[in-house]
Formats: structure tokens, sequence, C-alpha cells
């Protein structure tokens, strides 16, 4: 069974311009105590994917340290397509996956991996994480197991 952790961007400035939005004092803060949290708990990942917006950057340099190798990836984008990223990655070679980028994407894709279809049921705060097991990326589609769905407040509580 493969592990992919769907984590979501820290609190990030207001701004026109969505590509460049920074984190904000608050979501550099929160993050790293998410990371330091994760570490904590023993959790690592082979490989962690991020979005190349800049808000989700920043929160994948705060979680760099739990991962082996880190990538950025367009398909994390707003407007990244799940069907496009499923078949550049599932050849790639990890037991535990990190994508960290936005919603609604973070949820909808988890949602596929899960249900096989987007439901709109499962809510990711800001630096919250979702937690699949799935027996393998290529047909991962309605075939995951969630055994993680936690917001930062929970985590750090």
């Amino acid at each position: 069974m493969k592990k992919i952790y769907f984590i979501r961007h820290g609190i990030a400035e207001p701004g026109e311009n969505d590509i460049i939005r920074p984190l904000t004092k608050e979501g550099i803060v929160k993050t790293t105590k998410v990371a330091q949290r994760l570490a904590q708990q023993g959790i690592k990942f082979d490989l962690m994917l991020f979005s190349p917006l800049v808000r989700a950057s920043q929160t994948a340099q705060i979680l760099a340290n739990l991962a082996e190798q880190i990538e950025q990836c367009e398909h994390l984008s707003p407007d990244g397509q799940f069907s496009q990223w499923l078949q550049e990655f599932s050849e790639k070679d990890f037991e535990t996956l990190a994508l960290v980028g936005h919603q609604p994407n973070l949820t909808n894709w988890a949602e596929q991996m899960i249900w096989g279809t987007i439901q709109n049921k499962l809510i990711l705060k800001k630096a919250g994480i979702i937690g699949i097991e799935i027996p393998t990326l290529s047909e991962g589609a309605g075939r995951g197991s969630l055994f993680l769905l936690t917001s930062p407040k929970w985590l750090l509580g």
C-alpha cells in the first residue's frame, strides 16, 4: 500500500495576483508547527510535490525536512488536472507521497481516489492534511482508504 498526504498551503496574504501571494507570518508559524508535529509522529515522505504558486512553494520548503526528494509540479497549480497528474506520476516509485497545493483540487483529488468521483464531502483547512492509502497510483481511483483528515488546530491541539 502507498500513502498519499494531501497538504493544503498555509494561510496566505490577500492580493490581486494569486500566483505571488506569500504566506502570512501566522501561516509560517502554523505551518512550521504542523511540520514539527509531523516530525514528532515520525511521518516522512519519499517524495513531495508542490504547486508552483508562492504560498505552496513556501509551505513545501517548511515541510522539506520531512521529504527525501522535493519537486515542483505544474499539475498541482489551481488549474491542474487529476487525470494528467495521475498519468504522469503513476509510475513513480514511492511508498509515501506528499502533495502540497490548493483547494478545491486537493479534496477533489482525494475524493476521486477514495470514491472514484468528486463528492464535495471533504473539507481541508489551510495547513490541514488528508491521508489516503491506495494499492498503487495507477489503480488508485476509487480504491483508496482515508486514514487521516485533520486541521492544524486539531493537530496542534
